[in-house]
């Protein structure tokens, strides 16, 4: 009778256990596809900073804790409180630039400072991949996805947020590969996310 006991404490146990773990989504990752062409921008960008664009050793999405989900955030909200949102053309008078910003910069200058700040502070440049996405009225814009063994999540300087990617509203287009970040792919699942958003 008291083995019984034992028994049925630990399967009360072990339910209230794996009842905390959230149910993983099937949308949690981005499924990426083959090679697409490297956005301008950051063409420019690997000539003038080479070392940040060559092969990475990919280990596999980074597994967070809560020491590293408040690094995050911290970047996250820093970078957006700290740089004021201007386009190239103000800042640059040219369409398309992207650099590390000081003052000011538009989304993609926000997405390579955390991406920077993050990789200083122990990530690792495979997971912290720049991403191309269209917003719901068409226009283009850039986030940082942050890869994780939990999915994948968006920095954004729109959000004050770190966002699951399938929790925004965007249709994703394309991203940094991880093996490479001189080298891009293409985000097939991209668009449902966008469908799915908008119901």
């Amino acid at each position: 009778m008291r083995i019984k006991g034992i028994f049925v404490a630990m399967m009360a146990v072990f339910a209230m256990a794996t009842a905390a773990i959230p149910a993983p989504s099937r949308n949690a990752s981005m499924v990426t596809g083959n090679a697409t062409s490297q956005p301008i921008g950051h063409y420019d960008f690997c000539q003038i900073h080479r070392s940040e664009c060559g092969a990475n050793r990919n280990a596999g999405p980074v597994a967070m804790n809560p020491g590293k989900w408040s690094l995050v955030r911290s970047v996250n909200a820093t970078v957006n409180r700290t740089i004021t949102p201007m386009t190239d053309k103000e800042i640059y008078g040219k369409d398309e630039v992207w650099a590390y910003p000081t003052t000011a910069g538009d989304c993609e200058d926000f997405a390579l400072l955390k991406r920077r700040m993050l990789i200083q502070r122990g990530f690792s440049a495979a997971d912290l991949l720049m991403t191309v996405v269209r917003k719901p009225d068409g226009e283009g814009h850039a986030v940082l996805t942050l890869r994780t063994a939990e999915g994948d999540f968006v920095l954004d300087n729109l959000a004050a947020d770190v966002k699951p990617w399938f929790g925004t509203p965007y249709s994703f287009v394309k991203r940094q590969s991880s093996y490479n970040a001189g080298r891009w792919v293409t985000i097939e699942n991209g668009r449902d996310v966008l469908v799915g958003a908008l119901r």
